[in-house]
C-alpha cells in the first residue's frame, strides 16, 4: 500500500547556531504528519475515532543527515514525510516515517528514520481503548512490514 506523504514547511525558528534544522525539532516533524494522517484523512475515510484522543507511547528515531535551512532565505521546498503503519494490536499501533527530499531525478535524501507507537485514549474514561473496525480497515491500508526502521547501524552506515 502506498505511504501516507505530508509536505512540512520548515520555518526560521527550527534552526539552530549551526543552520541546520535542531533536532528536537524532527518530532515536531512528525507530529505535524501523523496529525495530517490520523486527524485530517482517517477521519475522511472511516476513522472518525482516532480524533478523540491518541497518546504516544514510544518514539525513536535514528538521525541520516542534517536538514539545513538557508539563513534569510524561504525555504523553497517543504520537507517531506512519508508515514506508514508497521503494526496493528488490539489497543495500540505502530507508526513508522521517513522525513526527506525527492531529488529532480527521484533520488531519496533521507535525514532521519523513525517511528511510534500510539495507544487510541478515551479521556473522558482515563484510559486506553481498543482500536475499532474502521480505524483498523484504515490502518491496515497503509501496513507496509519491510520499511526502514531506526537503529544506529543503518544510521552509521
Amino acid at each position: 500500500m502506498a505511504r501516507h506523504v505530508s509536505h512540512v514547511p520548515l520555518r526560521w525558528s527550527d534552526i539552530d547556531s549551526y543552520g541546520h534544522v535542531n533536532n528536537t525539532v524532527y518530532l515536531r516533524y512528525l507530529q505535524e504528519a501523523r496529525v495530517d494522517m490520523l486527524y485530517v484523512h482517517a477521519p475522511l475515510r472511516g476513522a472518525e475515532g482516532f480524533a478523540g484522543g491518541m497518546v504516544v507511547r514510544r518514539h525513536e528515531i535514528s538521525y541520516r543527515a542534517p536538514i539545513h535551512y538557508v539563513s534569510g532565505v524561504d525555504r523553497p521546498e517543504p520537507i517531506r514525510v512519508e508515514t506508514w503503519v508497521t503494526a496493528i494490536r488490539a489497543a495500540s499501533f505502530d507508526l513508522g516515517y521517513e522525513i526527506l527530499e525527492l531529488g529532480p531525478g527521484g533520488d531519496r535524501q533521507v535525514y532521519a528514520v523513525a517511528s511510534s507507537t500510539l495507544v487510541p485514549y478515551d479521556f473522558d474514561a482515563g484510559r486506553p481503548r481498543r482500536i475499532g473496525p474502521g480505524e483498523r480497515a484504515v490502518l491496515s491500508d497503509y501496513v507496509e512490514l519491510d520499511g526502514p526502521t531506526p537503529s544506529l547501524q543503518a544510521a552509521l552506515a
